[in-house]
């Protein structure tokens, strides 16, 4: 069997399951998982029902703190050979006020071509995408040869400590050769890397005071609005030592204020607080900060900027709640060609391969295990808004890329299989 006439008989069964496609994505939607309290155990549930009636699917569960709950599955092929990771995370975000949605953000509506529902982009869409892939080479699998695992964790909204960062320290096997991730992105977009974080809490202290004798007192919010100020401005001017050829795919980013961004140090401060009274000088403040470190800067280096900036002033104190560092793979490697192959196949363009904006778990595959790790995922509309939504038509393109995709991959270093 020659292997495009595999990989067509492989096309033509993804389009017989368009209705389960559909549907099973529809379904995921209608079992809620927000983060905050991600609590997956009735989506992890579900999920390993449907896989556990798939003959050749061996399916487990694992818990590291409960309500999250984090799915492995894995196919074994036609013999040893490498193993292909599709990673994906179950939880979402919540759905703010539901009053401003005009569908029910948990029935999974499916209506003009597209799927509405919370978490139905990020990314549960690109999980039933992942599943039916693997469900349809699970009913191949005398034709290839080595593991298929699928990787669902609970947590990633929260950083994956408790999802897959815990199922990479516990499951051999939850690791592999290539990951796949069918994350939020675009089909057209497969991102090989993404920028690095820091998550600081940034403390100014003052003294309190009367607000009718504001001479008597040290406002902590006012000296903390001009550490924030400063360090804006000093992170954005840091010089960036970025290596040419990811320079030039920044360059294939999908808008000039993507590029812009990809390339500079970014700040958020996403919670601030301070004082007690309206008539109080207050005497602390503080601001939770969000900074995304581009590739060509290591945390570190933004550690000992902002260290710079804070030392002549003693009123601020700092410390530094989560972090890691910008992450990239080879876009030589080949789980990157045979991706940018089956998009064109499939979507009949050329698709760009670049980096990713935000954060994803392909980092804990890329920093802790250093798998080349992709992400290929569906186009979310109205991302983390009310009615969000993805187009049936990427579904079942995406379905297919992943499904192609697997195929290249688990046949490739094992040719004698086809003859």
């Amino acid at each position: 069997m020659l292997i495009h006439a595999f990989k067509k008989r492989l096309s033509a069964k993804v389009n017989e399951r368009r209705t389960f496609l559909v549907d099973l994505c529809s379904r995921l939607v209608q079992i809620p998982s927000v983060t905050p309290p991600s609590d997956t155990r009735a989506i992890a549930q579900a999920i390993a029902e449907i896989l556990r009636h798939v003959e050749g699917v061996d399916v487990t569960l694992h818990t590291m703190e409960t309500p999250i709950t984090n799915v492995v599955a894995r196919i074994r092929g036609n013999g040893p050979g490498r193993r292909l990771v599709f990673n994906g995370h179950l939880d979402t975000f919540s759905i703010g006020d539901q009053a401003s949605w005009t569908v029910d953000p948990f029935a999974g509506i499916q209506k003009d071509g597209r799927l509405y529902g919370r978490g139905v982009a990020d990314m549960k869409a690109g999980i039933a995408c992942s599943m039916l892939a693997c469900i349809v080479m699970a009913e191949c699998r005398e034709s290839w040869s080595g593991e298929i695992v699928l990787t669902l964790g609970g947590d990633e909204e929260n950083m994956g400590y408790r999802g897959t960062h815990y199922l990479l320290d516990t499951v051999p096997h939850a690791t592999g050769d290539a990951m796949i991730s069918g994350d939020v992105g675009s089909p057209l977009v497969v991102h090989f890397g993404e920028k690095g974080l820091l998550w600081l809490e940034l403390c100014a202290s003052g003294k309190s005071a009367h607000g009718a004798h504001i001479h008597r007192g040290e406002n902590a919010i006012e000296r903390l609005i001009d550490g924030i100020s400063r360090i804006k401005e000093c992170l954005k001017a840091m010089e960036i030592d970025t290596p040419e050829k990811i320079i030039k795919s920044i360059k294939r980013a999908e808008s000039e204020d993507d590029i812009e961004v990809l390339q500079t140090v970014t700040t958020n401060f996403g919670v601030i607080s301070g004082g007690i009274s309206h008539n109080l000088v207050p005497a602390r403040a503080t601001a939770g900060m969000d900074i995304r470190v581009p590739v060509g800067l290591s945390v570190a280096q933004v550690e000992q900027r902002i260290k710079e900036v804070l030392d002549p002033f003693p009123w601020f104190s700092s410390t530094i709640l989560q972090q890691y560092e910008p992450n990239w793979s080879n876009m030589d490697h080949e789980i990157f060609s045979f991706l940018t192959e089956n998009i064109q196949e499939v979507m009949k363009q050329v698709p760009v391969v670049t980096l990713r904006i935000g954060a994803s778990d392909g980092r804990l595959y890329r920093l802790f295990k250093g798998v080349p790790s992709a992400n290929c995922g569906l186009t979310a509309y109205n991302l983390g808004g009310p009615d969000e939504y993805i187009e049936v038509s990427e579904l079942v393109d995406v379905a297919k890329i992943h499904t192609l995709t697997a195929c290249d991959f688990l046949f490739s270093s094992h040719p004698d299989i086809l003859k």
